[in-house]
């Protein structure tokens, strides 16, 4: 049941923003979790690199491959009840710049990556930020409702 608040139209566009939100998440989410599976499975293989390489590197890759299926699978724990997951999702959010940050480090000292990471810092330093302003946009206007 609907509080008064959102009967109407203000109360149809609030529910369709919400779920818009939450399906962007569902499909962004995509990426850090079959990309996490994939550098665990094939370690830095997913990267081009040609074995045999370094313990160490191999290591680290696989990792670094586990927490990024763990952060995909964080943001997608914030879809239900979107508008009560601010805190989460801002954690999550500076998890992913931070992580963008470095590579645009990266991208500083030895060039821009392939088309793939180039689309992976694009996700982490603008459609990141801009999602946190979503969320905190529909936990302003204080929906409340089932799913």
């Amino acid at each position: 049941m609907m509080h008064t608040s959102l009967q109407g139209p203000a109360g149809g566009r609030r529910s369709t923003e919400r779920r818009a939100l939450q399906a962007f998440i569902a499909v962004a989410g995509l990426l850090p979790v079959f990309a996490g599976i994939a550098g665990v499975v094939a370690g830095p293989g997913l990267a081009g690199s040609t074995p045999p390489w370094p313990a160490d590197l191999d290591s680290h890759f696989r990792f670094l491959s586990g927490v990024f299926l763990v952060v995909g699978l964080g943001w997608w724990s914030c879809i239900p009840a979107i508008e009560t997951k601010g805190a989460r999702l801002r954690l999550l959010a500076l998890m992913t710049a931070v992580g963008g940050l470095a590579r645009l480090y990266s991208v500083s000292l030895v060039g821009f990556p392939s088309a793939g990471h180039g689309l992976g810092l694009a996700m982490e330093l603008v459609a990141v930020p801009l999602v946190v302003l979503w969320q905190a946009r529909i936990a302003r206007r204080g929906w409340r409702g089932n799913s």
